[in-house]
């Protein structure tokens, strides 16, 4: 096992593009399941999370080839239609092919994801959108087991406690799209990944309407072909590339940014005085000497993303003023807190709040990743920190960001692996 190290206190400096976006690439890639038809997915990153997929999806029958971003994906001779514990426990975004199971082979048999260190995030919204469709579900052995004769559609609100869910919404419009009849989605998650899941779908074949707002519309149809998409590029990737530039003080042009799925986060930095420039299809960010403290609320699409939290905490470490960071998704998300702590970061946690007062400088320490996002707020702190910072426990980095390490050392930052 690999650890990071950084030596801190070198200003980022020149052009780095974005890659395809791990959460669009996921459940288009579960979406191959609804037709027997060759698809090809480009622009999909090279990630554990995406070789995951890669490896149930050959499980449940397909043919995937992947090379250089490009993934082909036919139909092999034997199609299975259960989704084995040691593949869908690696992730959990790989549940969503029980919708696509269930709408293609009217049964599925998918062992649930469990909870994970980010707080529990149950199901539920998931298997209420499948009952509602016709899908008869019971749970045995920590798998659960969908099947109907025939799939219906139905009015299902997929609200839950904390607002919409993109699995579960991703889910049920791959299950609704081969049932008979019209389907409405309210509370719909308005995530720029879920167009892009029903961009895909319509190029197959299916009859979606209101896509990227709270309703959405699904005509069934008989059957779907195949068909050739390009991702979206990784808006979050994007956002932790901009905080990298700000929090070294560097001057970046960052490509392949769609700006207009970053709203929260450009408001949130103009605000703390940040100078960003747009342009077409990039974005140059210059740090500046000093930013300000601003407050922070994660909140659904096209609120400030829950998954740019802890990056944007430590930009705040070091920011003038006291920051107010409060999680609204996953109130236990703060995981990263203890280990910023340790780099010298005075930070407090309240509840769903974190309490942040900003210092001159982090210092370098060994620290430990927790989650996907928490590892990269500690890339992050590292890179601005006096002296050098080991991250321990980097697998969960390598989840959502494709050659990360590869793409900082382009822009100047000391960074490389040792082993454990």
């Amino acid at each position: 096992m690999d650890k990071l190290i950084i030596e801190g206190g070198v200003r980022l400096k020149g052009e780095v593009t974005v890659s395809g976006a791990k959460n669009s690439a996921l459940p288009i890639l579960a979406a191959t399941l609804l037709t027997d038809a060759p698809c090809e997915i480009k622009g999909v990153p090279n990630l554990r999370d995406t070789n995951s997929m890669f490896k149930i999806l050959r499980a449940l029958g397909k043919v995937v080839e992947f090379e250089k971003g490009k993934v082909s994906i036919t139909a092999g001779k034997n199609t299975n239609y259960i989704a084995e514990y040691k593949l869908v426990s690696t992730m959990r975004a790989s549940f969503c092919v029980l919708g696509p199971l269930l709408g293609k082979l009217k049964k599925a048999k998918v062992s649930l994801p469990g909870g994970c260190v980010i707080g529990v995030r149950p199901v539920d919204l998931h298997l209420k959108g499948m009952r509602a469709l016709g899908a008869d579900i019971s749970i045995d052995s920590g798998y659960v087991i969908a099947k109907t004769k025939k799939l219906r559609g139905a009015y299902i609100y997929l609200g839950g406690v904390y607002g919409s869910s993109v699995l579960a919404t991703d889910n049920v419009m791959m299950a609704a799209v081969l049932a008979s009849g019209k389907t409405v989605i309210e509370s719909a998650a308005c995530e720029p990944e879920v167009v892009d899941l029903a961009e895909f779908l319509i190029k197959m074949g299916a009859k979606i309407k209101g896509h990227g707002t709270p309703t959405i519309e699904v005509e069934g149809v008989k059957h779907l072909q195949g068909a050739t998409h390009t991702v979206i590029s990784d808006r979050i990737e994007a956002g932790t590339l901009i905080l990298a530039s700000l929090i070294t003080g560097g001057d970046v042009l960052i490509k392949n940014v769609q700006g207009k799925h970053l709203g929260a986060l450009i408001d949130k930095l103009n605000e703390a005085g940040a100078h960003l420039l747009r342009t077409d299809g990039a974005l140059r960010v210059k740090g500046r000497s000093q930013l300000k403290a601003v407050n922070i609320t994660t909140l659904p699409y096209p609120g400030f993303p829950t998954d740019m939290q802890a990056q944007m905490m430590s930009l705040m470490t070091i920011a003038d003023g006291i920051s107010v960071i409060t999680e609204k998704i996953y109130p236990d998300r703060f995981m990263h807190v203890a280990e910023l702590n340790r780099m010298g970061a005075h930070i407090q946690r309240e509840g769903p709040h974190a309490i942040v007062e900003g210092i001159k400088s982090l210092s370098g320490a060994p620290v430990m990743a927790s989650d996907l996002r928490a590892s990269a707020s500690l890339v992050l702190a590292g890179l601005a920190a006096k002296g050098k910072t080991s991250i321990s426990r980097i697998y969960h980095l390598e989840r959502g960001y494709e050659f990360i390490q590869e793409k900082l050392t382009n822009l100047g930052a000391k960074v490389w692996r040792e082993k454990e």
